[in-house]
């Protein structure tokens, strides 16, 4: 017996639509059944986790607050993935765009002008473009897979971070503690509104989505990245160039990421330390195939992942439950969105071999 997939002649466009809905119910489905099999009442543990932290206007500022760097790294990398190209580094470039980024208000934390946070976005953004340039060069000089080249290099990134705060960028103040300096106040992202913590970082993401939506969908790059991602020869009969496709993609996503690191430093956190990222950058490769790889599903699938963050950390404290489950949460939410995606395209055929067909007959 042989399973195989078999291109169907025709696709839903219904189903195409319905697919991320439907993947979003399912895990909802095996997520109650993982709650009853942890003694926990699935209602009232999927209400803790999806509902209760909408209903305060504090919790939606957090849910902005998180949304905002998901948003910022799955629109770069929805580029990479359309145009063939796997980036799967984003949490290393988003950790090197919070150092580069902070480099000004920890090396000179008594510089308070107007232009220090515009010039540390600035320096966020090259950082990571500059890391995800790594990979691009590895790959247009080599033929090196991208995947393990951007990967790798996130642990590195880690490691520098933590070797940073621990030692020549630590607090000599700081009782000890692995951080830098408290960024001053010319060094903090404002908030948008006194009644919570969402910051400018949100701006940010809303505006990079809506660009690059409107560059697939109007400009000759968009166009480019499309004809590119779904036949590189047919893209070099039309002029286009395969390398530099390389080039543009990786240095876009890497720019996107590195500025939601230091947005998220100098937004939410006020400081450098060892840890400054839940896994943002890999959670955003779900954010991106949940939103179809369009910038502006993926602003709303950018709000679903984010929502299981507060969720996880609400069932935390109300049922005691380890915040693994807002890994699986997340995992299962990718399956399922892959799965019906590949459904979609392909239908499943059982093929038997001859011998098994005769001993069947006889």
């Amino acid at each position: 017996m042989r399973i195989e997939l078999e291109k169907r002649a025709g696709v839903s466009k219904l189903f195409a639509i319905l697919s991320p809905l439907l993947a979003l119910v399912l895990t909802l489905i095996v997520g109650a059944i993982i709650f009853a099999a942890l003694g926990k009442e699935p209602v009232g543990a999927l209400y803790s986790f999806f509902i209760e932290p909408l209903l305060e206007v504090w919790s939606l500022h957090e849910l902005a607050v998180k949304a905002a760097p998901l948003i910022l790294i799955a629109v770069g990398l929805a580029i990479c993935y359309r145009s063939n190209n796997w980036n799967i580094g984003a949490e290393g470039q988003f950790t090197i765009g919070a150092i580069t980024g902070s480099i000004l208000p920890v090396l000179n934390p008594d510089w308070q002008s107007p232009m220090i946070l515009p010039l540390m976005l600035v320096m966020g953004a090259a950082g990571g473009a500059l890391y995800a340039g790594i990979p691009a060069l590895l790959k247009t000089r080599f033929n090196t897979n991208e995947i393990l080249t951007s990967l790798m290099l996130v642990y590195v990134a880690q490691l520098f971070l933590d070797w940073l705060v621990r030692g020549a960028w630590r607090d000599p103040q700081g009782y000890n503690f692995p951080q830098t300096k408290p960024f001053n106040e010319s060094a903090v992202l404002p908030e948008l509104l006194d009644s919570g913590r969402a910051h400018w970082g949100v701006v940010f993401a809303l505006v990079a989505a809506i660009a690059l939506w409107f560059m697939m969908r109007y400009m000759l790059k968009g166009f480019e990245v499309t004809v590119l991602g779904q036949s590189a020869r047919a893209g070099r009969f039309a002029g286009f160039s395969s390398r530099g496709m390389v080039w543009f993609s990786l240095l876009l996503s890497g720019a996107l990421a590195g500025l939601a690191g230091i947005s998220e430093v100098s937004g939410s956190i006020g400081h450098l330390q060892p840890s400054i990222s839940p896994g943002y950058g890999f959670t955003a490769i779900i954010v991106a195939f949940l939103g179809r790889l369009n910038p502006l599903g993926i602003i709303a699938s950018g709000l679903v992942l984010s929502l299981t963050y507060l969720g996880g950390e609400a069932v935390q404290m109300s049922l005691q439950i380890s915040d693994k489950v807002v890994r699986v949460f997340q995992g299962l939410l990718l399956f399922f969105v892959l799965s019906c995606d590949t459904l979609i395209l392909y239908k499943i055929r059982i093929r038997w071999s001859r011998s098994a067909a005769r001993e069947g007959a006889a």
